[in-house]
């Protein structure tokens, strides 16, 4: 069994990797942590054992990208008058309330639920890319879900 052409794996997984970054690091810098994603996904993938889960292995480095890049725009300055929620043409994103509702997440919970929600990895994968136990990676999913259900609903404001 061989690995699929590069180009088929950017067009079945693509916007996969897309939510996860625009998750974590929002609307202005996702298609930067996206294209940063595949470009290391590409170096990879000649080494990429036949019969990995794809998806999994993407959502790692792109969850991975995303948070380097958030990392690296807490440290940079803003100029003044930079817009900072810039929307994407022809995307689906989620609305701004939930954006920031999921932004405001401990970083763990954050991970935890975007890994599992929106890339779909299962819990031994979070745990994995979270570098903590599955029953941890469980807990920090369940407590961040929690937490965007009282502000979704008003109940709490994080």
């Amino acid at each position: 069994m061989s690995l699929p052409p590069f180009d088929d794996v950017v067009a079945e997984h693509g916007r996969t990797v897309l939510r996860v970054c625009w998750a974590v690091v929002g609307p202005v810098d996702a298609e930067d942590a996206w294209s940063e994603t595949f470009l290391s996904a590409l170096a990879a993938y000649p080494r990429l054992v036949a019969g990995s889960n794809v998806r999994a292995w993407l959502v790692t480095i792109a969850y991975r990208k995303a948070m380097d890049k958030l990392r690296s725009n807490q440290r940079a300055p803003i100029p003044i008058g930079m817009t900072l929620d810039r929307p994407f043409s022809d995307r689906e994103l989620p609305d701004a309330e939930l954006w920031a509702a999921v932004s405001a997440l401990a970083p763990k919970q954050r991970g935890a639920v975007v890994a599992h929600y929106v890339g779909g990895l299962r819990y031994a994968e979070v745990a994995e890319l979270l570098g903590t136990s599955e029953t941890a990676a469980r807990r920090s999913a369940a407590d961040g879900i929690a937490a965007l259900r009282k502000v979704i609903s008003g109940e709490d404001s994080m």
